[in-house]
């Protein structure tokens, strides 16, 4: 592990090798890491942002939407002279703006079936920081078959969740032992049609960002197994106990889902 750190990296990162859970391993294995948000909204702006403080070495940000007025109430990672640029274009600048040390890739595109696995592999760790099932299932079912840790979360109207999914590393369940299958279309509405209070995906995009520095470091217990599940309105927290299920067509033993097919079948049923 390098541990040769300029004396600026020795000045930013004081408080982080003053924890001795962290140290100066701990911030070594933070500049090596590579990390991928997919989704540079509400969720991905407070994980960038996080992560490029903390000296993560490289991020990756996916997203293929531009930023509108309605994102500024949440996606703090944006700005308004922005305004009409390419999100992951615009949370990389907002990222190289407070660690310029740390290298930040943007990737203009819409993750699909043909690319996913070839984005994810290029990273270690992945934060879902998307809205829409299609998309969460995509990366679910990616990182499982790249062999990838996903930080997981989702917010709706006052309310947040979120998990670590890495069956690869042990008796782990994955996204789909809690969703086997995604939800019919319309009938769980998007932040854009029921709405979310902007501090909640500030909330729920610091943790997830947390979890992902834990991951990276190997300190406190992680989330893999556990739903942390997060009421804003009565503030109040609770975790719920997942289980691997033995039946699970993506992780299980008897697995059916080797490549990322449904995936590319879906895309051509919604485009039609």
């Amino acid at each position: 592990m390098d541990l040769d750190f300029s004396e600026d990296e020795i000045v930013r990162y004081s408080r982080h090798i003053l924890l001795k859970e962290v140290g100066g391993i701990g911030q070594a294995r933070l500049k090596a890491a590579r990390v991928l948000v997919v989704g540079a909204g509400g969720l991905g702006s407070p994980i960038v942002l996080y992560l490029a403080a903390a000296g993560v070495g490289t991020i990756g940000i996916v997203d293929h939407d531009l930023v509108e007025l309605s994102n500024l109430q949440r996606q703090v990672a944006h700005t308004v002279d922005r305004l009409g640029a390419p999100k992951a274009g615009s949370a990389a600048e907002a990222a190289r703006a407070i660690n310029p040390e740390v290298a930040v890739e943007p990737h203009q595109t819409r993750l699909t079936a043909e690319n996913a696995l070839d984005i994810i592999g290029r990273y270690e760790i992945v934060c879902d920081g998307t809205d829409n099932f299609a998309t969460r299932f995509l990366v679910a079912d990616a990182c499982v078959l790249a062999r990838r840790t996903l930080v997981s979360a989702a917010v709706l109207r006052f309310e947040g969740q979120l998990s670590t999914f890495k069956p690869h590393a042990g008796e782990y369940p994955c996204y789909r032992c809690l969703y086997p299958e995604p939800p019919p279309p319309g009938e769980v509405p998007t932040c854009s049609e029921a709405g979310v209070l902007g501090a909640v995906t500030g909330v729920m995009g610091t943790l997830q960002a947390t979890e992902v520095i834990k991951e990276i470091v190997g300190i406190g217990e992680s989330l893999a197994g556990r739903v942390l599940i997060w009421d804003a309105l009565d503030m109040r927290f609770r975790t719920v106990r997942l289980r691997k299920d033995p039946a699970c067509a993506l992780c299980g033993p008897a697995a059916t889902t080797h490549d990322l097919n449904e995936h590319s079948r879906v895309a051509l049923t919604c485009a039609g």
